[in-house]
């Protein structure tokens, strides 16, 4: 069971995203002579916080929208309480984790809380309970922190962490179904989960789903990819890729006074 897409809109895109940064490479400066990582900052927090409001508003149709209809709204207001309560405790969890670990506020590290919750409860949002959506929550927001600095330790540079939200959180997401279902709780019989007496049936059932779905999308993925580096290239030149894609791929400069600081 996958309501709204943990696996096949969120999970799917983080294997294929993982196949492609594999086949990618890290960027140029990112990782120093002794593997320690070197930030590469984006040009603008206030954009990148500005994008995961909308995000967090667009979840509003996305997740109560996969009902295909109206009904009597309880169906669809349910869902929506549990995608935010999600979301909220996610800020939560990664917040603390992330300012324990690094001794201050991480708030691009909160942002991406926010859409690991989001992001979690995308396939169980319409067969748990509010409760058990908080709990989702909780652990997708420390998942994402604990995925960003092992991505990084495994030297696979994602620069936006979007194989910790989406890839991680896709899969727990799936998972969680197995876990925190209550059978027919908005109509749709699922069984119970684990946690609540169905035993380990349901999850079994959602374990084989995320394996399969991870393998062949990674596989074809991971395919895709390197006849693209074949017949095309996916990388642009070092210089290109310091003074920035703006200038080589269209032209133009779209940050000249940021796109010179990183070339000093």
């Amino acid at each position: 069971f996958d309501f709204a897409g943990s696996t096949v809109v969120h999970s799917v895109g983080g294997w294929a995203a993982l196949a492609g940064v594999l086949m990618l490479g890290a960027r140029y400066g990112k990782y120093r002579p002794d593997g320690s990582v070197k930030p590469i900052f984006g040009h603008s927090m206030s954009m990148v916080m500005l994008g995961g409001l909308v995000l967090w508003f667009g979840w509003f149709g996305f997740n109560p929208g996969s009902t295909m209809g109206v009904g009597d709204g309880s169906a669809i207001a349910h869902i929506a309480v549990t995608t935010n309560i999600a979301a909220a405790m996610a800020i939560l969890s990664s917040t603390i984790v992330s300012w324990l670990l690094q001794k201050k506020p991480d708030l691009s590290m909160i942002i991406n809380g926010a859409l690991a919750g989001l992001v979690a409860i995308t396939a169980p949002c319409a067969f748990v309970g509010v409760g058990s959506a908080a709990i989702i929550g909780l652990i997708a927001g420390v998942l994402v922190v604990f995925a960003v600095l092992m991505f990084d330790k495994l030297k696979i540079d994602d620069p936006v962490g979007a194989l910790s939200v989406h890839l991680v959180n896709g899969i727990w997401g799936t998972l969680a179904v197995g876990l925190f279902a209550v059978d027919k709780i908005t109509g749709t019989a699922t069984g119970n989960g684990l946690f609540f007496g169905g035993g380990f049936k349901l999850l079994g059932a959602q374990a084989i789903g995320v394996v399969a779905v991870g393998a062949f999308t990674f596989c074809a993925a991971l395919l895709v990819w390197f006849l693209i580096k074949q017949a095309l290239g996916l990388r642009v030149s070092r210089e290109e890729e310091i003074a920035g894609l703006d200038l080589g791929e269209h032209g133009s400069k779209a940050y000249p006074d940021f796109q010179g600081f990183l070339t000093k």
